[in-house]
C-alpha cells in the first residue's frame, strides 16, 4: 500500500513538472532580443533554427556562427540553402560547420571546443523552443564558464499551448520533459550542480 502511494505521489509530481515545463516552452517564444555576444550557435534538427541563427549573424549579434550537427555528406552550399543565407561574404567568412555532433550531447561538446578555440565566453544558443531547456543543460555542463543566452525558435506545426490535445504533441512534450529530467539527475549524480559565481556573472552580463 505504501509503495502504491509513493508511486501515485511520484506520478503526480511528474505531471505537475510536465505542465510547468510546457508552460516554460510556451512562454519562451517569441524570443526577445538576445543582445550582443561573441558567437552564435545554431543546433540542427528542426525547421527555422538555421534561418534564425543566420539572421542573428547578419544583424550583428555575434562575430561568427557555428552550425552544429551538420550531416557529414552535406555541402556548404546545401547548408547555405537550408539557412536561406543570401549570397555574400558573411556566409563564406563567418559561418563554421560542425560535422561531429549526432545528438545534443555532441552539440554541447562540439560547441565547447569551438568556443574554446575562438576564445569566446559569451554565446547565443539557437534551437527549437521545446529543445532549449535540455540543450542549455547540456551546454552548461560542457562549458560552465560560458555565458549562454537562449534564442528559442517556435516549432512549426506544433501548438505548444495545446500540447496535450493531440497524441503527437503529447508524445513530443512528455518525451522531451523526460529527457530533461534524466539530464538533471545525471548532473546531480556527477556533481555538476550549479555553475560557479563567475559563470553566473558572465551570463547576466551577456543577457
Amino acid at each position: 500500500m505504501k509503495g502504491l502511494a509513493a508511486l501515485l505521489v511520484l506520478a503526480m509530481l511528474w505531471t505537475v513538472g510536465l505542465f510547468a515545463f510546457a508552460s516554460r516552452v510556451v512562454h519562451s517564444t517569441p524570443a526577445s532580443d538576445p543582445g550582443q555576444a561573441q558567437g552564435i550557435v545554431a543546433l540542427t534538427g528542426g525547421p527555422g533554427r538555421l534561418e534564425a541563427g543566420m539572421g542573428l549573424l547578419q544583424s550583428g549579434h555575434g562575430k561568427r556562427l557555428l552550425i552544429s550537427g551538420v550531416y557529414r555528406k552535406t555541402t556548404r552550399e546545401q547548408v547555405r540553402h537550408d539557412a536561406r543565407a543570401v549570397a555574400g561574404p558573411i556566409y563564406d567568412c563567418c559561418v563554421d560547420l560542425g560535422f561531429e555532433a549526432i545528438d545534443t550531447v555532441g552539440n554541447a561538446r562540439e560547441t565547447a571546443e569551438w568556443a574554446q578555440a575562438r576564445g569566446y565566453d559569451r554565446l547565443i544558443v539557437v534551437t527549437s523552443d521545446y529543445h532549449m531547456p535540455r540543450a542549455l543543460l547540456e551546454l552548461r555542463g560542457a562549458m560552465p564558464h560560458t555565458a549562454l543566452t537562449p534564442y528559442p525558435v517556435r516549432t512549426q506545426d506544433f501548438d505548444a499551448s495545446l500540447w496535450w490535445k493531440t497524441k503527437s504533441s503529447l508524445k513530443l512534450m512528455s518525451g522531451e520533459y523526460s529527457k530533461y529530467l534524466v539530464i538533471l539527475a545525471r548532473e546531480a549524480v556527477l556533481g555538476l550542480g550549479p555553475r560557479s559565481d563567475e559563470a553566473a556573472k558572465l551570463e547576466r552580463k551577456g543577457s
